[in-house]
């Protein structure tokens, strides 16, 4: 995950405004970096959809946006390099499609990362809201659950700046 976030960061500046008319050889090469590591995460067997089965209460919230997570930023650039494929090699027909609705694409990867950045503010939610410490006993206990809120922070996880791009621009 933290491979796909970097990677994500390096590239965010260069689609966070939608895409420039010409895209250059190093904004390119930050895209396709953040989508093969976007494309190449592997949830932990309990976070898949079998796995999270077996989850109850927050915690199946919370396995649920991990998957979405993954879902939505491996599908997220994807889609841009396809607008991408389009604007460069595509008909003049086929480059205004895509042009006019990368906007969606990119607000799936800044979904994805902001569904990432809120899962340790959940976490701690519902450690509390499960009892925490007699529930838990040393399973899991507060300094776990604050270290992990920590690492599933908006400081770490949120893009910056939100996205400028509207649907149609």
């Amino acid at each position: 995950m933290r491979s796909e976030v970097a990677a994500t960061k390096r590239a965010w500046p260069h689609v966070s405004h939608g895409l420039p008319a010409r895209i250059g050889a190093g904004a390119r090469a930050a895209i396709a970096e953040a989508g093969e590591r976007a494309a190449a995460l592997a949830l932990p067997a309990l976070f898949q959809e079998r796995g999270s089965a077996s989850l109850t209460g927050p915690a199946s919230g919370l396995a649920g946006e991990v998957r979405s997570f993954a879902l939505l930023a491996t599908r997220g650039w994807q889609l841009i390099d396809a607008a991408i494929v389009q604007i460069e090699h595509g008909t003049p027909t086929a480059a205004r499609f895509a042009h006019a609705n990368v906007a969606l694409y990119i607000e799936c990867v800044y979904d994805a990362h902001f569904t990432l950045a809120q899962i340790g503010k959940q976490m701690r939610k519902g450690w509390e809201k499960l009892e925490g410490a007699p529930a838990f006993g040393s399973s899991l206990t507060l300094a776990e659950v604050n270290e992990l809120a920590d690492i599933y922070s908006q400081p770490n996880f949120r893009l910056y700046p939100h996205t400028g791009v509207k649907l149609g621009s």
